[in-house]
């Protein structure tokens, strides 16, 4: 049996060799990192700059959600004047942008990470996810809406069935008096006339306020996800960038959420309430990261699929609101279409705070 010769076994064991590596090769390529990186690693520094993140974004928002609000005192801003549709179609922009532009590619690269094997590298999740989330959201939109509508129409139709006593005059009511021959009046009164009160909330008071409250929804999923992202890293490099623009990031998120509760009309307590709510969220979302930071990976497979698939789901949420329920239902008014300087005027408004918030994602 023939010795094969020193070249043969030489090139035998290279290619051996090149195969062996051909995996790592291909990991490298796919750009997978699945193992964290000490380097630049300063949990001291680390700390201060989030706690400087908590004030500066909780101003943020609170500050933006209160900008609507001003209304009370300048009457140009009250909601259905020309100014407030402006800033309201700014507002839709500064909400898609968030949807299309920063929350959506972030579930992508989260579902579609080389570190996850099996099915989630075969299918696209993440716009399926945010798919199925516009679909229910349109669902929760429509069901919470004729609920409403139909709870107001059965307190409206119960007060005006309401017998009245004969020749008593409401408030409301006016009374007819007829004089017959001898002197004598008689009385007769309009029931539905005497009793029958205006709807209170109204339909479209009724749209404004389902709308307002599933908007928050989604922003405070998101809001929550990237407070902890930022609360989890102990790297100050990618901190720092983080701090001015998510503060600016809530803050135009708050003029959207802002005017939606402002149009919706509730009490002072309520409207309190929902602005504080949206302002504490990313910074309880940072704490939350905060505390977990020593046990967090981001890029283990259960941080990958949670954050891709809550991501999903806001950005379908905040598409579908910012689309349907805040832009389409202005700009397809008679009103506006009616008006081709308001028209030019709420185009540009919703082009810019589209741009704006677009631009923010260089660095958030």
């Amino acid at each position: 049996m023939a010795t094969p010769s020193p070249r043969l076994t030489a090139a035998l064991c290279y290619l051996l060799l090149s195969v062996s590596h051909l995996p790592g090769l291909a990991a490298a390529a796919a750009g997978c990192d699945c193992s964290g990186d000490a380097a630049g690693r300063d949990k001291a520094w680390a700390l201060r700059l989030k706690v400087v993140a908590i004030f500066c974004i909780l101003a943020g928002g609170a500050l933006g959600a209160a900008v609507p609000t001003l209304g009370r005192r300048f009457p140009a801003l009250r909601p259905g004047t020309d100014l407030f549709l402006a800033a309201k179609a700014f507002a839709g922009g500064v909400i898609l942008a968030t949807g299309l532009v920063h929350i959506l590619p972030d579930a992508f690269d989260a579902l579609g990470s080389p570190c996850l094997a099996g099915p989630w590298k075969e299918f696209p999740f993440a716009g399926l996810v945010a798919m199925l989330a516009a679909i229910a959201t349109l669902v929760v939109d429509t069901v919470a809406t004729g609920y409403f509508r139909r709870t107001v129409a059965r307190k409206a139709s119960a007060v005006v069935d309401e017998p009245t006593e004969l020749g008593r005059c409401e408030a409301d009511g006016d009374l007819e008096e007829a004089t017959d021959g001898d002197g004598h009046h008689h009385g007769h009164a309009h029931g539905m006339s005497v009793i029958a009160p205006a709807p209170a909330p109204g339909d479209e008071l009724v749209r404004h306020r389902v709308i307002s409250q599933v908007l928050e929804l989604g922003v405070v999923v998101h809001s929550l996800i990237i407070g902890m992202s930022l609360g989890a890293s102990d790297f100050p490099s990618t901190i720092r960038p983080l701090v001015p623009a998510l503060t600016f990031h809530q803050f135009f998120e708050g003029i959207g959420l802002g005017g939606c509760i402002v149009q919706a009309k509730f009490r002072l307590k309520s409207v309190v309430a929902m602005a504080l709510f949206f302002s504490l969220t990313t910074p309880v979302g940072v704490a939350i990261g905060i505390a977990i930071s020593s046990v967090y990976d981001e890029t283990s497979p259960t941080a990958l699929i949670v954050q891709g698939l809550l991501e999903a789901a806001a950005a379908g949420i905040l598409i579908y609101m910012a689309l349907v329920d805040i832009l389409a239902e202005d700009f397809m008014s008679t009103r506006v279409q009616s008006r081709a300087r308001l028209q030019l005027a709420l185009n540009a408004s919703l082009l810019l705070g589209a741009s704006l918030m677009s631009l923010l994602a260089i660095w958030a």
